[in-house]
């Protein structure tokens, strides 16, 4: 079998679409963990993870803050917590980079470093970066989490997110002698 019969098209398309399919998991995960609150759809995000998954924080820091989470309703239940009243994040942006996903027939690997910016419910905010390894299954053509898993990389407290000083840009006086 050559890389251009038909068979071997086949096969990369659906890893691309695999891939592709995961990317938007991981986008719509992160959007609601974003936006965690009283108005946040738990059933949504409970759907994102198989029935057995698993939600792990390794490492130093994250084994101790987050431990391991066994089970849907065990992950849910814990990302609930931070619905609170009050919200545990008045500003809580997550972003993705380095991304790397290996795909199979019906499983995948991603890997993705992360950067997320928090404010909490008292005003203090701070940095922070972490490295996820998620892995995934396909059941009955849906993408689900089977085990999440996060490594705090660093943590850094900030001052204020929404600095009022002017954003500095070129002037025609720039540059010149």
């Amino acid at each position: 079998m050559t890389a251009r019969s038909p068979a071997a098209i086949e096969r990369r398309l659906a890893a691309l679409e695999s891939a592709e399919r995961v990317r938007g998991l991981m986008a719509r995960y992160m959007t609601l963990c974003d936006s965690l609150g009283p108005d946040t759809p738990m059933d949504e995000l409970a759907a994102l993870f198989s029935e057995d998954a698993i939600w792990i924080g390794v490492g130093a820091r994250y084994a101790q803050t987050y431990g391991e989470y066994r089970g849907r309703a065990a992950i849910v239940d814990m990302l609930g917590k931070y619905r609170g009243p009050p919200a545990h994040f008045a500003f809580n942006a997550h972003y993705l980079c380095s991304e790397a996903i290996e795909s199979g027939h019906d499983t995948a690997r991603g890997r993705w470093m992360m950067l997320q910016c928090s404010t909490y419910f008292d005003g203090r905010s701070d940095l922070r970066s972490a490295r996820l390894v998620i892995d995934f299954q396909e059941r009955a053509g849906r993408w689900q989490i089977e085990r999440f898993q996060t490594e705090n990389l660093f943590s850094r407290p900030i001052g204020r997110w929404d600095d009022p000083a002017r954003i500095p840009t070129p002037t025609t006086e720039q540059g010149k002698s």
